[in-house]
This record gives structure tokens, sequence and C-alpha cells, in this order.
């Protein structure tokens, strides 16, 4: 049985966050593992508050995890703060974690900020370069290389620098192009187009952790990064286009669509 640990905030209204990624694991048939770096209030409304979990509880979650269910591939999504990220750098470290994926979660999709401004520096600098795969979209690609990026050539360009910035595998989304889907990922300074559909869908709500936990779960099975992002990103599509419609707002996704 493959491990996968998912270390992010939780969203009570089950579509994102850390319930997205156990759901997610799940229909991969794998184990999940979950280490909560948030409580948050919210639903397909929005994010009404965030209660962020204390750097030493966060570090005993973390303990508990990697000195007995050891995880053979690990998503970290939601981090408030620059006390919770030295924690969470220093035990990859100590731990030794292997595939790791980062979703650059910043902002969420209701426009909320997850992430403390000025931790952003210690963000680039200690804690990225930690990951062996990034899924940005094109708004936190953006602020992270600080930079525009409008056009395929420019994306092409912001992939090569990301990978070569951060020293990893870039799998930059492409879900705010109202044309497409096309998503880009560069592996080993090679660009590859993902091509996709533009779906035309009011439900969405945690399609970013869904991505990136489902490309978790294709490295701890073992698959190549391709083929890991590939099958990531038509399990999403299934999800979406299952069609599910909860909730009042933006709805979250059928993660068991498959079942």
């Amino acid at each position: 049985m493959k491990v996968v640990l998912t270390i992010a905030g939780s969203d009570c209204s089950g579509g994102a966050g850390i319930q997205a990624d156990l759901k997610t694991i799940a229909a991969h048939g794998l184990y999940g593992e979950s280490v909560i770096t948030a409580l948050t209030a919210q639903n397909t409304m929005g994010v009404a508050e965030i209660v962020p979990v204390s750097p030493a509880f966060l570090e005993k979650q973390l303990e508990c995890v990697f000195t007995d269910i050891v995880p053979d591939a690990v998503k970290i999504g939601m981090v408030t703060g620059i006390p919770q990220m030295e924690v969470i750098r220093n035990c990859l470290l100590r731990y030794g974690a292997r595939h790791v994926v980062m979703d650059t979660v910043m902002v969420s999709t209701s426009g909320k900020h997850l992430m403390e401004p000025e931790a952003l520096s210690y963000y680039r600098e200690k804690l990225l370069p930690l990951a062996e795969l990034y899924t940005p979209n094109l708004p936190e690609a953006e602020v992270l290389l600080k930079r525009t990026i409008k056009t395929r050539e420019e994306r092409v360009a912001a992939v090569r620098e990301f990978a070569l910035q951060y020293k990893g595998i870039v799998y930059l989304k492409g879900g705010h192009d109202e044309n497409s889907a096309d998503d880009l990922l560069c592996c080993q300074g090679r660009p590859i187009w993902i091509s996709g559909k533009h779906i035309d869908s009011g439900n969405t709500h945690g399609t970013g952790c869904t991505l990136s936990s489902a490309i978790a779960c294709g490295l701890a099975a073992e698959l190549t990064p391709e083929e890991s992002v590939r099958n990531a990103k038509d399990y999403l599509t299934g999800a979406i286009l299952d069609g599910m419609n909860l909730g009042n707002g933006n709805g979250p996704l059928n993660h068991m669509y498959r079942k």
C-alpha cells in the first residue's frame, strides 16, 4: 500500500484542502495521511475565517507521521506563515521526505489571502526549493516570478525560468485561460504541452488541491512526472465533468465519480 501525506488547511465544507486531498488519495486506491496547518471556516461562497495551527503542534503532527507510517509522497498546500514554514522545512530535511509536490496556493478562489504577505520571501527562498514538483496557476506563477504571463510563448519562458530558479519540475496550470485548459509541464528543461478543453462549470471549488494530490498519488505509485500529471489532469477533468452541483456558490467536485 503506497502512502501519501497531505500538509494543508482543513475545509469544513469538504470541497478543498485536507478533505479534498484525502478523497483524491482514496479514489486512487492509496493510503492518505494528513497534517493540518490551519482550521478554516468556509463554504462554496468563500472563506470566512482562518485559525492557524501552532508551530509546536504542527511539528508534533509531522513527527508522528514520519516516525511511523512513512509517506511515499508529500503534497503541501496552504501554509500560513514563516514559523509554520520553518517547521515544515526542518521536518522535510530531517526525515528525507520523498516526492514533495508543492501546490503554491497563496490566495483562495474567493480572493481570501491564505498566506501572510511577509512570508512570501521565505516561501520562495527556503521552502519551494525542497519540492520535486510545483503546480502554480498563472496568477501564482506571476507572483513568484515577479512578471506578467499572457502569451503561450511567455508561458514557455516562465516554466523554464521557474524550473531553473527552484531546481524542480514545474506544472503550470492553464485553468485561468478562458479559451482552453492547456497546461505546460517543464521536466528536465523540456516544455511539454498537456492539452485540455476549457470546461464551463460553476463548480470548481478545490481543483488545485485535487490536482496536486492526484499528482502526488502518481509519484507515490512510481509513475514518471509526465505520467503523473497526465493521469491527474484526466482525473480532475472527470471530477468536474461529473456535474455534481452542491452549495450556493462555487461548488465542489465529485472526487468519487469513478466509483
